[in-house]
């Protein structure tokens, strides 16, 4: 980015910032729990193996996905009517609350099976608030980058939400550091959370200041239908139903190189459990730091190449990558073989959010990025470390990687047929 740049688009590069800085806790505030699930699982669920626990908050995982469409519903038409700045501030006061909760619910040997209930109820916030959080978040970025440079900027949507998986894990890997393993599984697990609802505060107040975006502000002065899930479906079937079939595979390999990556580390290449910390939090950070260049690369060869290259090389290394981890024993062979993995999916991750807001006119952008987004991420991406360790359960794991794979595949054929965005844009601000 030249000076030049900087001093032409002051505000521009304040919102970004702005609503980045947001987006990166609202996602720490998410990913927490996947961090520290191998440390509180035992106290929430002390019955079964270590499998049979993963188990259990891999479903309260998925629960929280459950949520996630009925916040993008909500939260998308709120965003869509009454402006972005104001949906991610009630995004991230759900958060916040959601947090609180987790950071203060007792323990099942105190309160028995009411402790994973209010695990259940906090997850159900968080959905609802990561739910609407990503419509309005990629829709203000979107609509704050100027056509030029769309994919440059649009591309910190995933850099803040790598962030805070990264935030979250390096949290851990300090309270590993600092605490005893009996401290941590004790309570020590509970000190992330609390932090998070705190910095959710702050980001409050830091969003209330945002600038709105031009976008909104022109459809708000039109006579353009209001924001609604049926003008949705029926003005813009195609469209969203597009969101959905090229979210699918992007969404399901996400999640299982991430969050799910950390626990096979551990569950099934028999690492120990600050050895896969440190994995993934450097292979996480490099990945982080791919995003703006592969969104910068769309800028200059069109949205569309980028994400075959990720379809493409998903199909054909996904199961070879999963298959290799079994057996590896060397931390610098697995950081070589799970960063493999991340840099094939940068070609979704950098790209998605700006793809899907260019699709949309502005009077229901939001909840067109949000709504058919989060059906397809519940579908795949919240179920993603469950199906896994259902499947190892079973005896039979390697289905999961040819699973990951065919859902990649089913996308990569809907990025071959779709048009290139860049060059067919609906958000028409320059």
């Amino acid at each position: 980015m030249s000076n030049d740049v900087v001093r032409a688009n002051p505000h521009r590069i304040r919102a970004i910032i702005g609503g980045s800085a947001g987006n990166l806790v609202e996602w720490y505030d998410w990913y927490v729990y996947a961090a520290f699930a191998l440390y509180f699982a035992p106290v929430f669920f002390p019955e079964g193996d270590q499998t049979a626990q993963l188990l259990n908050t891999a479903a309260i995982f998925a629960v929280g996905f459950v949520m996630r469409p009925i916040g993008a519903w909500i939260m998308g038409i709120y965003a869509d009517r009454h402006g972005r700045k104001a949906g991610l501030s009630v995004s991230v006061t759900l958060m916040c609350l959601g947090s609180l909760l987790i950071a203060l619910t007792p323990t099942y040997a105190s309160i028995g099976a009411w402790a994973p209930a209010l695990l259940v109820i906090a997850r159900m916030m968080q959905g609802l608030s990561v739910g609407g959080e990503y419509g309005a978040s990629a829709t203000y970025l979107s609509e704050m980058a100027g056509k030029r440079r769309r994919g440059f900027y649009s591309s910190f949507q995933y850099v803040t939400l790598i962030s805070g998986q990264l935030v979250a894990l390096g949290i851990l890997l300090l309270l590993q550091f600092a605490m005893s393993e009996a401290d941590l599984e004790a309570w020590g697990w509970r000190i992330p959370f609390a932090l998070g609802a705190v910095l959710a505060v702050v980001v409050f107040y830091i969003r209330r200041r945002l600038a709105e975006t031009e976008s909104f502000t022109n459809a708000k002065a039109s006579d353009a239908p209001r924001s609604s899930g049926i003008n949705l479906f029926r003005d813009h079937p195609r469209q969203a139903l597009l969101v959905m079939a090229l979210t699918a595979g992007g969404t399901l390999a996400f999640y299982a190189y991430t969050t799910f990556m950390q626990k096979f580390l551990v569950n099934t290449s028999g690492f120990d459990r600050q050895t896969a910390s440190q994995v993934m939090t450097l292979a996480l950070f490099l990945f982080m730091c791919l995003q703006p260049l592969s969104g910068a690369l769309s800028d200059r060869v069109g949205r569309k190449p980028v994400m075959v290259a990720f379809g493409v090389l998903g199909v054909i290394f996904t199961v070879p990558i999963f298959t290799a981890l079994e057996s590896v024993r060397d931390p610098v062979a697995a950081f070589a073989l799970v960063f493999g993995a991340l840099v094939i999916v940068t070609g979704y991750t950098s790209i998605n959010a700006v793809v899907k807001a260019e699709l949309f006119p502005a009077h229901i952008r939001a909840l067109g990025v949000a709504l058919p987004y989060a059906i397809a991420n519940t579908m795949f991406g919240g179920t993603a470390e469950y199906v896994a360790f259902q499947l190892k359960d079973w005896g039979v794991e390697r289905a999961f990687y040819w699973y990951v794979a065919g859902m990649i595949g089913l996308s990569l054929i809907v990025y071959l047929r779709m048009r290139d965005t860049r060059d067919h844009s609906l958000i028409l601000e320059d």
